[in-house]
Order: structure tokens, then C-alpha cells, then sequence
């Protein structure tokens, strides 16, 4: 099994593959090989990556899940996605709500990767990045750091 870098040093972080949305530019099916990795196994790589989210931060994350999906939504060419109200826009009145929801989908990380240790790096890149929106840092501000 390839080894994630530890610890994560959000500030610098750059992936040839990794796009919010997937741009003409990334590597999807561009006669590499599809990775074959088991469900159960990509699931393990998420669990991973988020063990290796620095604890300072993880004690931060509240009310959120973290699931794993086959595909995005028809249409949609992401690799992840957060849905909620992040950190930042939670105010006092915040109470009784659903959890937020991070999904990573694995078909199109696969598609991306040509190998076991591209697809654990990737995990963990998309991972970091829709934790970073439950945090309230946007698509922008994530490219500046080179996470995006």
C-alpha cells in the first residue's frame, strides 16, 4: 500500500491530476489504464486520508459525514463534494440541522490515475480539499494554495 505523507501541510499542496471540476487539461482516459481498486479498498483510502487530517482540524470539523459514491450527478465531472453550511457561515441560530455531507466519488478518481499510489494521493487531495470547504475556503482561495 502506498504511504500518505505525513503530516499534511495544507499550504502547499499541488497534484498534476487534481481539479475541483475536471478540466479538459486533467488526465481522465487519456489512454491510461483504469485503476481497479475494490470498493471496500477505496473506502479504506478515505478512512486514511482522514486519519491523516492534523488533529488541530479534526477537532474542528463538526456535524459532517463522509461517504463514498460510485458517480457523481449526470453532468457533474467532479471527483468530490461538500454540501452544507460551512463554519463560517454558522451563526447562533445553528442547531437541529442535517449533517453536512462530504461525497468522494470513486469512479472518477479512478479514471484519473493510472496507478495504486495515484489514486491514494488523489483520495487524499480531493478529501483535504472538501474538508476545506466545510471550513468556508472556496474554490479560489484553494487554487492559490495549490490545492485546487
Amino acid at each position: 500500500m502506498g504511504a500518505l505523507p505525513d503530516p499534511i501541510d495544507v499550504s502547499r499542496r499541488e497534484s498534476p491530476h487534481h481539479r475541483g471540476r475536471l478540466g479538459p487539461s486533467a488526465n481522465r482516459c487519456q489512454g491510461n489504464p483504469v485503476v481497479n481498486l475494490p470498493a471496500t479498498e477505496f473506502e479504506d483510502l478515505v478512512a486514511l486520508a482522514l486519519d491523516r487530517v492534523p488533529p488541530s482540524l479534526a477537532r474542528l470539523v463538526d456535524n459532517v459525514i463522509v461517504v463514498v459514491e460510485e458517480n457523481p450527478p449526470p453532468g457533474d465531472d467532479i471527483l468530490g463534494l461538500y454540501e452544507g453550511i460551512p463554519l463560517t457561515e454558522r451563526g447562533s441560530t445553528y442547531a437541529g440541522v442535517m449533517p453536512d455531507r462530504i461525497t468522494i466519488y470513486r469512479q472518477p478518481i479512478l479514471e484519473i490515475c493510472s496507478t495504486r499510489d495515484e489514486v491514494v494521493e488523489e483520495v487524499l487531495i480531493t478529501v483535504v480539499h472538501e474538508i476545506a470547504h466545510h471550513f468556508g475556503i472556496d474554490d479560489d482561495r484553494l487554487h492559490e494554495l495549490g490545492w485546487g
